[in-house]
């Protein structure tokens, strides 16, 4: 039996009205109230006439890519750019419009207007999201629905069935294995939120090569993803009374600013200490010494992330495996202490 919106309202102790505008996002209903109704909507499994009528129909020819429009340095970041090439050599060849959509880090009410205006209106035949947009509230409702959609980065959500990441752990076990051939033994891990899936895989991988890796290590220092904290991080390590010999580093920002701090206190690289990064692009191979990366294939990510979600909109309730996508080590002069 068909749930009504008089059932919902009665249920939340509301007016009618009140759900209306909380389907429709309307500004006027508080947080709580929102909040309130849209658990009850989704604990009695209910859709919108609106919605129901235009998800049967669903043809419009065009995908979307969900941003978090509060994360600035992620989309601004040149790799955002390479993700939306390789989404757009995929979905371009069959005929479908990519759209970037906004949202917001926080709040139910960004996640159901995204429902409404994408989803519900029938503007979208499926999204692209990253894992950081892809709250368990909308993963809920979007497997509720049947919605086609797939994510980028490993999910934090439950119940996500098709998405596609580098294998960052694979990433951090590469790293520092590659570290412990060149002879270092002391290696650190620098920057980075250890609370992110990003971080969190990294330092894992990391953490499976390095002796003693499973316990809290000195050497591993989260901080910013950029030059300033990379520099702080690394001065930070080089004042420990036994300072490391070497480090991995999150990303390429982070490993520059690690590489000046190294140069202004006289220690050579690769000699006296090594530095391997993640990502090739925008400098690693520039500084000096050029930087030793783990490379992963943006281009590639959004291919499959495309792909998989082709594969969704054909069937949504298939199952489908992770697309993981191995980095690939590229050795420079920041690590190479022998041929190898």
């Amino acid at each position: 039996m068909k749930i009504t919106i008089n059932e919902i309202a009665k249920a939340a102790n509301v007016a009618k009205s009140t759900v209306s505008k909380v389907i429709n996002n309307s500004p006027t209903i508080s947080e709580a109230t929102r909040n309130k109704v849209l658990q009850i909507m989704k604990d009695m499994n209910f859709t919108p006439d609106s919605a129901a009528t235009q998800l049967a129909k669903r043809a419009s020819l065009m995908v979307g890519l969900v941003i978090d429009i509060d994360r600035k340095d992620d989309f601004l970041n040149p790799f955002f750019y390479s993700i939306i090439g390789g989404v757009e050599s995929v979905m371009g060849l069959h005929q479908y419009d990519l759209a970037i959509s906004n949202i917001r880090s926080q709040g139910s009410s960004t996640r159901m207007d995204l429902l409404r205006r994408f989803v519900y209106n029938n503007r979208m035949d499926g999204l692209i999201l990253h894992t950081l947009t892809a709250d368990q509230f909308l993963i809920d409702e979007l497997e509720r629905l049947g919605f086609p959609y797939a994510v980028i980065g490993r999910p934090v959500a439950e119940g996500v069935i098709a998405w596609t990441d580098g294998d960052n752990e694979i990433g951090g076990e590469i790293a520092a294995r590659h570290l412990l051939e060149q002879g270092y033994s002391r290696i650190g891990f620098i920057g980075g939120d250890f609370g992110e899936p990003l971080a969190q895989s990294r330092l894992r991988g990391y953490k499976r090569v390095i002796p003693g890796g499973d316990a809290p290590h000195t050497y591993c220092l989260p901080g910013p993803s950029d030059e300033t904290g990379g520099y702080s991080m690394m001065q930070a390590l080089l004042a420990l009374p036994e300072p490391p010999d070497a480090a991995v580093c999150i990303n390429n920002l982070a490993a520059f600013g690690a590489l000046k701090a190294l140069h202004e206190a006289d220690i050579a690289v690769p000699r006296d200490f090594g530095l391997v990064t993640f990502d090739d692009y925008p400098i690693a191979p520039y500084t000096t010494p050029a930087l030793t990366c783990l490379d992963i294939d943006t281009f590639e990510i959004g291919v499959r992330a495309a792909n998989l979600l082709l594969e969704k909109m054909g069937d949504p309730a298939k199952p489908i495996p992770p697309q993981l996508l191995a980095p690939k080590l590229i050795v420079r002069g920041s690590s190479k202490r022998s041929d190898l």
